[in-house]
C-alpha cells in the first residue's frame, strides 16, 4: 500500500498550488493537506484517480470478482494454458 510522502498545512497548499500541482502530475505521489495539523484532504494526480474509481468500479463488479476469484484459485493450484491453448491459430 502506497503511503502519503508528503504532508503541508492547507495555508501553504494555497500559496503553493500551482507548483504542487506541477509536482503531482506526472507521479505517483500523493500529498496530504492539512488543517490545525490534522490531515483533511489528499492531493493525487488525475491518471491516479481514475485509476482509483476504476479499481472501484472492478472491485463492486461481482461478476468480474468472481471470475478473479476463480483465476486466482486455478493459478494457485498450477492450471495454466499456453499462448497456443488460448489463441488457437
Amino acid at each position: 500500500m502506497q503511503t502519503i510522502q508528503q504532508y503541508i498545512p492547507v495555508t501553504k497548499a494555497k500559496r503553493d498550488l500551482l507548483a504542487l500541482i506541477r509536482k503531482i502530475k506526472y507521479s505517483d505521489d500523493a500529498i496530504a493537506i492539512t488543517k490545525n495539523g490534522v490531515p483533511e484532504a489528499v492531493l493525487i494526480s488525475m491518471e491516479k484517480f481514475e485509476g482509483l474509481l476504476e479499481t472501484l468500479d472492478i472491485l463492486s463488479d461481482e461478476k468480474t470478482m468472481k471470475s478473479l476469484r476463480k483465476s486466482i484459485r486455478e493459478a494457485d493450484k498450477g492450471m495454466w494454458l499456453d499462448f497456443a491453448e488460448v489463441f488457437e491459430e
